[in-house]
């Protein structure tokens, strides 16, 4: 859980690597978010259009992004604001590993850069978190 007073500037935070994405995952998500876009699902139309394997849904790769956010931040922030930008693909039977670094800190807020990786640290997407911390004030 993050403390706003032991924040600094370029401080890397702790990482969490996911499990392995599954092609279940992927159905599943399908069906969840109404993207039905058989690239993430079906392999031979992945294959058809010159992808090597089906992929994962940017949103889903977004969505543990978000979820690594809240866990690191605990129940002493709660977020802002979030946002990603979307880089390689994801495919299955990867891991995405979350990490972030902190690029500054204010009286009650700190702005924290995240990413998404897989392998040998490839960016799959990246992006920034700000976080209010309870009980703090202006």
């Amino acid at each position: 859980m993050l403390v706003l007073d032991q924040l600094v500037e370029g401080q890397s935070l702790e990482t969490f690597t996911n499990e392995h994405i599954t092609v279940e995952q992927l159905k599943q998500y399908a069906q969840a978010s109404g993207d039905l876009n058989p690239i993430h699902t079906d392999e031979n139309v992945a294959k058809s259009v010159g992808l090597p394997s089906t992929i994962a849904h940017g949103m889903l790769i977004m969505g543990q992004l978000g979820r690594y956010v809240n866990q690191i931040a605990g129940g002493n922030a709660t977020v802002k604001n979030f946002n990603m930008r979307f880089g390689a693909m994801t495919f299955p039977n990867e891991q995405i590993t979350c990490s972030a670094v902190v690029e500054s800190v204010s009286a009650i807020e700190a702005t924290i850069n995240v990413y998404a990786s897989k392998g040998e640290n490839q960016i799959v997407g990246n992006g920034q978190a700000v976080l209010v911390f309870k009980g703090e004030e202006a």
